[in-house]
């Protein structure tokens, strides 16, 4: 996918938002065009954006009362709807970036932290 082929997927995604969100869908805030798996709340406090010569690199968090395996599922089905590769382990691969997605047990029972990394794919 090129750089315009991408900035004009998410473009159409932030023009459906609106329409997404009211059916329950919602995207990351600092990686707009990776949705939350449904469950997930996306944490205030744990991101950071940086723009670097080689492209940029994010990280956010998300948590919620749902399964690793949902969130596996999830992410292993919806991304490559997006463009993205799969390159096994939580790891997804676009154009010139990586995606990582790290699973662990969340602060409360039954619940799961999940952190997004992304940045370029060197």
């Amino acid at each position: 996918m090129t750089f315009v082929m991408r900035k004009l997927l998410a473009l159409a995604l932030i023009l459906l938002y609106p329409a997404l969100a009211g059916a329950g869908e919602a995207f990351l805030t600092a990686i707009e065009d990776v949705p939350l798996a449904p469950g997930l709340a996306e944490q205030a406090n744990g991101g950071m954006v940086f723009d670097s010569p080689t492209g940029r690199i994010v990280e956010a968090a998300a948590s919620g009362p749902i399964s690793v395996d949902q969130v596996k599922a999830f992410y292993a089905q919806t991304l490559p709807q997006l463009g993205w590769s799969d390159a096994g382990k939580m790891t997804f691969r676009r154009d010139s970036e990586i995606l990582r997605i790290a699973i662990e047990a969340g602060p409360q029972k039954g619940a799961v932290l999940v952190r997004f990394n992304l940045a370029p794919n060197r």
